[in-house]
């Protein structure tokens, strides 16, 4: 979608191959409902302030007004829509304190995840990985696979997750995580980008293969921070897309 139609929600669908990577579970229409919109806010298919039409989501995706509202509700939670009761439904905008927060939230955990993997012995997690960044290499220099690759790099990081049993934490975290995620994709077909997420994913995984704590410690530190520091870069290039803009 491009930055002019921001008025309705679009209604069309975009398939994946790979729409989750850990859930094999058949999953309610609530969940079924959640995951889509949520996907479509991150990868900006639904950009800041579209209105969201109830009775044309729940025509879309087939489901009554009860899974649907729960389903807003738990978007709102995340900070990824703004509910006006008796009025209107619209995707946020980018709050940078909150992504900020989140960020730094994220920091701390992936750390503590890549430094415990790096202490075991187990390579499992380390070929599941490596097979992702396979599946990214071969999305590059290609536009149409832009929004695999982005899903892609969320596996990456899931998979990291599930090695140490953290799951749960991670799936409490993917859920704070949506304006950042949002400005991830705003970054993610400029030149370079792409290449450059999958080197810090490699590096992240060598450091771990080697069984080095500290230096998986500082690749994911410096695999994380790109995006953070380019805010104020993303902000002037699209100042529609956030609040609190100067």
């Amino acid at each position: 979608m491009t930055n002019h139609d921001q008025n309705t929600a679009p209604l069309q669908s975009v398939s994946s191959p790979l729409r989750s990577l850990s859930n094999h579970a058949i999953t309610s229409p609530t969940t079924q409902v959640y995951n889509d919109l949520r996907r479509r806010i991150i990868d900006l298919e639904l950009v800041p302030n579209t209105v969201l039409s109830r009775a044309e989501l729940a025509t879309f995706y087939n489901v009554s007004q009860s899974p649907l509202r729960e389903a807003l509700q738990r978007l709102e939670r995340d900070g990824l829509i703004k509910v006006h009761p008796q009025s209107k439904t619209l995707v946020s905008m980018i709050d940078v304190q909150q992504l900020k927060e989140t960020q730094f939230l994220r920091v701390a955990l992936e750390i503590e995840v890549a430094s415990r993997l790096a202490e075991t012995e187990n390579s499992d997690p380390v070929k599941r990985a490596s097979m992702i960044i396979r599946m990214q290499e071969a999305c590059l220099n290609d536009d149409s696979q832009t929004d695999l690759f982005n899903e892609m790099d969320r596996a990456f990081h899931t998979c990291l997750f599930e090695a140490v049993g953290m799951e749960n934490l991670n799936e409490l975290l993917v859920g704070k995580l949506g304006h950042l995620a949002r400005c991830q994709r705003l970054e993610l077909p400029k030149a370079g980008r792409m290449e450059a997420i999958i080197l810090g994913h490699k590096e992240i995984l060598q450091a771990i293969e080697s069984g080095d704590a500290n230096e998986a410690a500082k690749a994911t530190r410096q695999h994380l921070t790109g995006t953070i520091l380019r805010i104020s870069t993303l902000q002037a290039e699209n100042p529609e897309y956030f609040t609190n803009y100067e």
